[in-house]
């Protein structure tokens, strides 16, 4: 996993070459003027990003998730920020619901030494197969609404 601002110098952070691919369709996209849903970036399935208009949620109302085929890149366009939770996969933790034809496993809301991150506008998470993450956490408790993308990247593109 890793965080940082879309106006930083992500080409010379050593990601991988389809990471850099998917962020440079952040920053080059005009992200408030995307419709939403779901747009191919490369390949249909290999590279898309989802433009979600969405509430952020209370702790309580959210549980854990993660992907085993895609990389998820999460970025808050407008509308304010967000807070996610995440913690390494270390195999202790089992999925409560899996849905492998969307490859989105739940996992239940008890996680232990989960962390927490503040994303305001701008700023983008990177979330690998191993990182267990929790999206959409209400700051202070206040839910608000919020325009976010979350770029698809399927794994097989991290070898490049």
């Amino acid at each position: 996993m890793f965080f940082s601002s879309i106006a930083a110098d992500y080409t010379k952070m050593g990601y991988p070459k389809a990471i850099v691919r998917a962020l440079d369709f952040l920053k080059n996209t005009d992200l408030k003027a995307l419709p939403g849903g779901r747009h191919a970036i490369e390949g249909g399935d290999m590279m898309y990003a989802n433009v979600d208009d969405v509430e952020t949620k209370l702790f309580e109302t959210t549980k854990p998730e993660s992907h085993r085929n895609y990389v998820d890149i999460q970025f808050m366009v407008d509308g304010g920020e967000e807070n996610m939770g995440f913690f390494v996969d270390k195999g202790l933790v089992k999925p409560v619901e899996s849905y492998p034809d969307r490859d989105c496993y739940f996992y239940p809301n008890e996680a232990v030494d989960e962390g927490q991150i503040h994303c305001p506008e701008g700023y983008y998470t990177v979330f690998f197969p191993s990182d267990i993450h929790r999206p959409l956490l209400a700051v202070n408790d206040k839910p608000i609404k919020i325009r976010k993308v979350v770029v698809k990247v399927h794994v097989s593109l991290l070898g490049e």
